[in-house]
């Protein structure tokens, strides 16, 4: 009788256990997402009708948006985070860069985010079921996040995965016929994704990531953050990889990375860079953001800079704070240099969801910005550089 009560206990338990796990992976991920990815207000927005009217003739091209690394499935329309194909396609959004996400350390800041603490990934992994190869891994983790873009391509006759010029040129040509039809380009956020490993680069292109920044949050193998301890340069390493960077035809992006680093590549390199998201510290005074020396330094390669929409970019929580930061790098170097890098679904609090975009157009308006400045602003640039740096065919 003992035994058959201890057994019963077991079951008991074993059972409790089965349901938290389960509860764990049902419903930690999306309470995560729900709570980091949030906007300030809510749709449906209400733009002017003068903004509106110009906003339905753009093409909208943003740098950096992170929603791979969460469980939401891209083609289905959520109430939470920040995006989603459809909300993107109700905000205009015809060419979006897809991030990948592979090692956020507990306690990070921008006063210093030491790269050995916690790993938060391997849990949000897990919670997402992801395959457990991407529990130990951080270039599994690219190389999934890249499959799951694939997937929803696959599904969507209108959804273009670009990895040469010519897939650029062919998504242009089919906007003028068919205004739903969308690009997508796959971005990595911090070469620690390559495990120290350069030969990786080529996994990661013939995967189809065409943009990598080689920091994230913290200082790497590669060189320094803007946001590590050490905020040094290129090391050996890191210059070995920026060289098979360029040889792979890879657009590179000096977001999250230190002063030091962004000086060793503009000086290793020759082609057009972008920093896909960040504010000016002009407007900001942050050291994620960029000085007026670096600002200088991208334009006069031909790059552009992708300005956010979190408050700590822009020390602002509206799309004029935006504006206004985008204003001083026009003025500095040109309209010609101004992109969007808007971080939607970056673990960051925004203005807006994806349906809110021509909130920015009118805003723009107001900062004085032409229709056709805008035009550049919102897309146009980043279709020019990525012409410059994409591959001409596979």
């Amino acid at each position: 009788m003992f035994a058959l009560m201890v057994r019963l206990l077991l079951y008991v338990l074993i059972g409790f256990a089965a349901l938290v796990v389960a509860g764990y992976f049902t419903v930690a991920a999306p309470i995560a997402d729900a709570r980091y990815n949030t906007v300030q207000a809510e749709p449906p927005y209400d733009p002017s009708g003068r903004a509106q009217a110009l906003h339905d003739t753009l093409m909208v091209a943003d740098l950096h948006n992170d929603l791979l690394l969460w469980g939401r499935d891209p083609l289905t329309r959520h109430d939470r985070g920040h995006t989603d194909v459809p909300r993107l396609r109700a905000g205009g959004v015809g060419l979006q860069v897809f991030a990948a996400v592979t090692q956020v350390p507990r306690g990070r800041s921008y006063a210093g985010t030491d790269a050995d603490a916690l790993d938060q990934i391997p849990f949000l992994a897990a919670a997402q079921r992801w395959p457990v190869r991407t529990w130990t891994s951080r270039l599994e983790r690219a190389r999934y996040q890249a499959k799951k873009l694939r997937r929803a391509a696959a599904r969507d006759g209108a959804l273009f995965l670009l990895r040469t010029r010519a897939d650029l040129d062919a998504l242009l040509a089919r906007r003028r016929t068919k205004g739903a039809a969308m690009g997508t380009l796959l971005a990595v956020e911090g070469l620690h994704a390559l495990e120290g490993e350069a030969a990786h680069v080529d996994t990661l292109v013939d995967d189809g990531y065409r943009m990598m920044s080689l920091t994230h949050m913290h200082d790497n193998a590669l060189g320094g953050a803007s946001t590590g301890l050490d905020k040094g340069g290129l090391t050996g390493y890191g210059a070995a990889v920026v060289d098979r960077l360029v040889a792979r035809n890879v657009t590179i992006d000096l977001a999250h990375a230190s002063e030091a680093l962004i000086d060793d590549v503009l000086a290793r390199t020759r082609g057009p860079v972008v920093v896909s998201h960040t504010g000016v510290r002009a407007t900001c005074d942050s050291p994620r953001n960029l000085s007026d020396r670096h600002i200088k330094a991208v334009a006069a390669r031909g790059g552009v800079i992708g300005v956010g929409l979190w408050e700590t970019a822009v020390c602002g929580t509206g799309p004029a704070a935006v504006a206004a930061s985008m204003r001083h790098v026009a003025d500095l170097v040109g309209v010609e240099h101004v992109a969007l890098g808007t971080d939607f679904d970056g673990t960051v609090s925004v203005p807006f969801d994806a349906t809110g975009f021509p909130l920015l157009t009118e805003a723009l308006l107001a900062e004085g910005f032409s229709p056709r400045d805008i035009e550049q602003i919102m897309g146009a640039n980043v279709v020019r550089v990525l012409r410059q740096s994409l591959p001409p065919a596979e």
